[in-house]
């Protein structure tokens, strides 16, 4: 057996900050940063979605991308975003990135949603990605599980 040369990595938006801070995307905006953001990368490919929780498909060239790396490049993404849009104030947003295998049956069998063997992915917009994660039980629940089931990127936005 032959393992796919294609990933595919399916994307929800949590959005944990004060609506003074940065406007919230609404699903077309969200699906555009990744889109957009991620053009520059010819392996990397991105659609929206029809689904009420996943938003954006991103499907990647394992050869040339790891999935804990096309994490990283979806967080500069955002960020890239998130830097012009932000108002004349200094703010620090943390970004988060976290990804797990789907190793359970699907739900469906629609295209938009994710599949066995294909990664779900919650990006995080907060002011403490700490207190997220800690909310979330994020150390509890990832306990055991390796870097081929599970990741996390975690990246300080610092706008100023």
């Amino acid at each position: 057996m032959t393992e796919s040369k294609t990933g595919r990595m399916l994307l929800s938006h949590n959005f944990e900050l004060s609506e003074n801070t940065l406007p919230e995307l609404n699903r077309e905006e969200f699906a555009e940063v990744f889109i957009n953001g991620l053009s520059k990368y010819p392996q990397l490919k991105c659609r929206q979605l029809n689904h009420p929780h996943w938003m954006v498909e991103v499907l990647f060239e394992n050869q040339v991308f790891s999935p804990p790396q096309v994490g990283e490049k979806c967080a500069e993404a955002l960020i890239e975003k998130r830097i012009i849009q932000k108002n004349d104030q200094d703010l620090i947003v943390d970004v988060l990135i976290l990804g797990g295998l789907k190793k359970t049956p699907p739900l469906s069998d629609s295209p938009d949603t994710l599949q066995t063997g294909e990664w779900g992915i919650d990006v995080v917009e907060t002011h403490s990605a700490q207190t997220f994660l800690n909310i979330l039980n994020w150390e509890e629940k990832t306990a055991g599980k390796t870097i081929e089931n599970i990741f996390k990127i975690e990246m300080k936005n610092i706008l100023s």
